[in-house]
């Protein structure tokens, strides 16, 4: 259904382009007096150009005020639990791997060797939380588990041969 609507909507803007490219190339060939468009075109060029700054600039603050660059705040009482995480072929280097529903966890990521992907899964397979693991940088990953259950830690980028054996389990109860 939505790529049928995706095609009739492309299809429509498609026909659109090529009739104002038609329409474009008819009036070419009419000769004017130049002057009186360059004035109105200098005019329209300015409101199309500020409009056009103001659009991207309300559209950029929108789109990226809420981006997580900051440490979260938990509280005064509620600091993070800091799990240090190290990834190596094959496998991870985990400092803790038991937690409490909604106690802040701060995962500090490296790698020992060559860049991992870090990923955290649900029980249904959904990636809840993901950075990449780099040798000698380390990347910080914050979340407060939801719900209680087994969640599992995933490579997310190919590091040789047996990349598929790159798992770990943490559990969260209640």
């Amino acid at each position: 259904m939505i790529q049928t609507v995706a095609w009739v909507v492309s299809l429509i803007f498609m026909t659109a382009i090529a009739g104002i490219f038609l329409f474009v190339a008819i009036k070419s060939k009419e000769k004017r007096e130049y002057e009186p468009i360059k004035k109105k075109w200098y005019k329209a060029r300015t409101f199309y150009g500020t409009t056009l700054v103001i659009a991207f600039l309300v559209i950029t603050i929108y789109t990226l005020r809420e981006l997580p660059y900051n440490q979260p705040l938990y509280g005064d009482e509620q600091e993070p639990t800091i799990v240090d995480v190290e990834a190596f072929q094959f496998g991870w280097h985990i400092s803790e791997k038991e937690f409490k529903v909604g106690e802040p966890i701060e995962f500090d990521v490296t790698s020992a060797d060559v860049t991992h992907g870090f990923g955290i899964y649900d029980e249904d397979r959904n990636l809840i939380a993901q950075t990449q693991a780099m040798p000698g940088y380390t990347n910080t990953v914050y979340i407060t588990f939801d719900e209680p259950g087994t969640y599992e830690i995933l490579c997310l980028e190919y590091c040789g041969l047996a990349h598929h054996v790159m798992i770990a389990t943490i559990e969260v109860t209640e």
